[in-house]
């Protein structure tokens, strides 16, 4: 009976976050906020389609988009910029992805600052009239990377400008 509750224990929470992930899918990107959410940017195994997850570990509180096939992958746009030379010359590596949903522009992004050893991942939101609302993601929970996006061969580099 007590390895029953030790198993349960440790499955439990991985059922929250099952929603996340489903079977046929992987993760691009993904990290925990500071307060406690979740977001992951998933793709289909195959490539089908790619879909923006946010929420708590109970609920999936929004999905983008809605429809899962190959038109997705044209709701997405990427950009990154990585400049060499370490500390000395402030090297860097700056990753975004962006989508557009209900009048608002969503920023997803990844950065590191050799200056100051400094990494940092986020989604910023921006609102009709210019507003921007910042979500702070911790960066010890990042798994994937946004950079993996060109591997699949289904989106391309586009210049939507850098945000960090």
């Amino acid at each position: 009976m007590k390895k029953l509750v030790i198993i349960f224990a440790f499955l439990f929470p991985l059922t929250f976050w099952a929603q996340y992930l489903l079977p046929n899918e992987e993760v691009i990107y993904s990290f925990e906020t500071k307060n406690g959410k979740k977001m992951s940017l998933v793709k289909d195994k195959t490539n089908t389609y790619i879909q923006y997850r946010f929420g708590t570990k109970a609920k999936v509180e929004m999905e983008f988009p809605a429809e899962r096939n190959k038109e997705s992958w044209k709701k997405f746009h990427y950009n990154s910029y990585m400049r060499g030379g370490g500390k000395e010359n402030a090297g860097m590596e700056i990753d975004n992805i962006l989508f557009k949903n209900n009048g608002y522009e969503y920023v997803i992004y990844r950065s590191y600052h050799a200056e100051g050893n400094d990494y940092s991942a986020g989604i910023i939101i921006k609102d009709s009239n210019g507003k921007e609302t910042r979500i702070n993601g911790n960066y010890k929970t990042v798994k994937g990377c946004i950079c993996d996006l060109e591997t699949t061969g289904m989106i391309e580099r586009e210049d939507i400008g850098l945000s960090i």
